[in-house]
Formats: structure tokens, sequence, C-alpha cells
């Protein structure tokens, strides 16, 4: 992946990460921000073990709006990164932390790593979007990540919870980015159709589904595409379409119910 995977040094920092007193939580935390500005490469070890640590700095913090801004902190971590490889390996553990830690937050701590979750997808998008779009190997890279952890299709280890979080935020948050309706929507939109296309879970499908006829979408470049065109006009026509859609909805009540997450 994008970091290497040569031993190096533990970081002395990582366990005030997650100490129950919130002051050693944020000068631990102003510590790894300067200790990340590091041009030389980090290891995917490395990143996995901060984000070990950072996973638990999250689950002791408390009080709605002081996680708000945890999150926020957490996801401007890959501002602090100065190469292309440290950007996506920091990227590609939080998402393996995530997909590892995800069946044990309770419902209690789950909000929070909702918005998280929302938080660093929306910071990955503007990532690959500076200077308009243009870094497209960024880019590529970057999807690469998300359909290898929480859109991978088969992957039994990935928790579906993550999953539908993921889809359901997915163009929430493009949306939030690219305001000028720049980005190259279809490479973007493909993570998604491999995910549909692939998965063995029905539910997983509809949801995907759902997420590609997002009205919003039509706003790049005032185009749908023509699969899209050519599947909605199929359902609408489809006599039993409204049926087996309601159907459907009232079918997922018992999967993976997730919650809404902070409020922007």
């Amino acid at each position: 992946m994008a970091a290497t995977t040569t031993a190096q040094p533990s970081n002395p920092f990582i366990k005030q990460l997650a100490s129950s007193d919130r002051k050693t939580r944020d000068r631990a935390l102003s510590s790894l921000r300067t200790y990340l500005h590091r041009s030389k490469p980090f290891t995917a070890l490395d990143f996995l073990k901060l984000w070990k640590g950072l996973f638990y700095c999250m689950w002791m913090s408390d009080k709605p709006r002081t996680q708000q801004r945890l999150a926020r902190d957490l996801a401007d971590l890959l501002d602090a990164l100065t190469t292309k490889e440290n950007v996506l390996g920091f990227v590609d553990a939080f998402w393996k932390t995530m997909a590892r830690e995800w069946s044990n937050i309770d419902a209690l701590r789950m909000d929070k790593y909702l918005y998280l979750v929302r938080c660093y997808v929306g910071k990955g998008f503007a990532k690959v979007a500076r200077n308009g779009w243009s870094e497209e190997e960024l880019l590529e890279e970057y999807l690469k990540i998300l359909e290898a952890v929480p859109l991978d299709a088969r992957d039994h280890k990935i928790p579906n919870g993550l999953r539908y979080h993921v889809i359901d935020i997915y163009v929430d948050e493009l949306d939030k980015v690219d305001t000028d309706r720049n980005a190259p929507l279809e490479k973007i939109l493909q993570p998604l159709r491999r995910l549909a296309k692939d998965t063995r879970t029905k539910p997983v499908a509809k949801r995907v589904q759902e997420v590609l006829k997002d009205e919003r979408l039509s706003d790049w470049k005032n185009e749908r595409t023509a699969e899209d065109g050519e599947e909605a006009e199929q359902e609408m026509d489809d006599p039993e379409h409204e049926a087996s859609g309601t159907a459907g909805a009232a079918g997922d009540d018992g999967d993976d119910d997730e919650f809404g997450g902070f409020d922007d």
C-alpha cells in the first residue's frame, strides 16, 4: 500500500493518546501533529499503532461538542502529512482500524464514531480535490483504499454497519467539497458501482442503488449517465416496482440500523 513495511521504533506518546486524562490526550495530539509533519516515510505498522491510540483517544472523549471538535481535529491530521505516500498510508490505517474495531463500539459511543467517519470521508475528498482534481494518481489511490476496506464487496470482516454509513454519506460529503461541480464524477462513483455489482448482500446493493439515484448527482455538468437513466426508466415501467421497493425497505429494518451522526 502507500506505506512501507519496515519496522520502526514505536512512538512514545501513543499510550498518552488513550489516557483517561483529557489534558494528557490533548498534549499527545499536539505532539502528533508535529511528528506527522516529517517527510520521512512512515510504515504501515507505524500508522496502525497510531490509529489504535487515536481510536481510544476518541473513545475516551465525552460531551458532544468536545467529540465533534476532536473528530474534526483527527481528520485535520491529514493536513500535517507532507507526502502523498504518508497521506494514503494514514487514510488506509484509519479505515482498517475502523473496520477492525467497529463491532466493539457500544451504542452510547457509536454517534461520535459515525461523525468521525463522516469527517474522514469529507476530508479525503477535500485532499484529492486540491488543484481542481488534477492529481489523478492521488485520486485513484484514494479510491482504491475505499474499495479495499469500507466498500469492499466480499470481505466478511468488514462490518455492514460501516459499509452502510459510508454509502449513505458518500454523496453528502462530495456535495459539500465539490461546490463547483468539477469532480470526475463517474470515476468517484466507481467504488459504489463495483460494490453494488459484486456484493452478495442484497440490502447493501439496494442501498447503493438508492444513493446512485440521488438527484444531486445530476448537478455535475447537468448530466446523468446513460446507465442511470436506463435503470430509472426500467424501474418506472415495472408494474411490480412500487410493491417490491416497499417490501425491500421494510426488510432492511433489521439490518445494522445506523445512527444519523451529529449534524454538521
